[in-house]
């Protein structure tokens, strides 16, 4: 059989491999050559012992645009038996190999910004950043139940269905302290104060009043974006230029007095 690994894989040293099988290279090479062409099948690149009586040869693999992968050849023999038979023949990646990029399940791809109109991204029943505001009843599970009672709640008014969890509150706190207005960008680093005293901010209220706000300043880059209270830019309400930072004052203008007459006669 061939088959493609789905992770790198370089030779280790494993059980000490069986010297008769450890010697059958021309026997390991003859099974791959059944299943691949004999211009991909390169060097020997040695053996590794997989287990009693099971040992696994490797050769460079030559394929064009498989560079650094390798085949993997395991052989195994009976107790009273010196004939190595083909236990399974795949094509492995080494250290050097290109492959492709662990795979990420798209809603951990998507990042702000990436939803178009129109777009829609359903939250899971169970996310755990989400917590029902208020009981469905004896059976959480029942379908029917939850119906009639957002159903009944929408009517009387009662609000959100479900509110952020203690979790999801501390995600987003740490999200945006970890961000472009957290304490750690370079113009937090080089600001003159920090937001907490702003007079541009405008507080939170809830869990996170004390430690986060939301930028006023129309001409700041964080306008209107949540800033962690350490964090700070150069448009601070209270910064004020240094001397030497301030810009030349212009002379009085001069008024010319002279006609043309008199300037002829200069």
């Amino acid at each position: 059989m061939t088959a493609l690994a789905d992770s790198r894989t370089e030779p280790t040293a494993g059980s000490t491999p069986d010297h008769i099988l450890a010697q059958a290279t021309d026997a390991a090479r003859g099974f791959l050559i059944e299943l691949a062409a004999a211009s991909d099948i390169g060097e020997h690149l040695g053996v590794q012992g997989e287990g009693d009586l099971l040992v696994t040869h490797l050769f460079a693999c030559m394929r064009p645009g498989y560079q650094g992968w390798r085949w993997s050849v395991t052989i195994v023999r009976a107790t009273d038996q010196e004939q190595p038979t083909v236990n399974e023949v795949v094509l492995i990646p080494g250290a050097e190999a290109i492959v492709a990029p662990a795979w990420v399940p798209y809603r951990e791809r998507i990042q702000p910004g990436d939803l178009s109109p129109g777009d829609l991204l359903p939250v899971e029943d169970e996310d755990p950043r989400l917590v029902a505001t208020y009981s469905f009843g004896d059976d959480p599970l029942d379908s029917d139940a939850k119906a009639q009672v957002r159903q009944v709640s929408k009517d009387l008014g009662l609000g959100r269905v479900r509110t952020l969890s203690p979790e999801g509150v501390d995600m987003a706190a740490e999200r945006w302290y970890d961000g472009d207005g957290g304490p750690e960008t370079a113009l937090a680093k080089n600001a003159p104060e920090s937001c907490w005293s702003c007079g541009f901010l405008m507080r939170l209220s809830g869990h996170l009043a004390g430690s986060f706000g939301v930028c006023a300043n129309g001409n700041a880059n964080d306008d209107a974006r949540v800033v962690s209270l350490n964090h700070g830019c150069g448009a601070h309400s209270e910064v004020k230029l240094a001397r030497k930072q301030q810009p030349i004052p212009v002379p009085d203008h001069v008024w010319d007095t002279l006609t043309d007459d008199e300037f002829e006669s200069l």
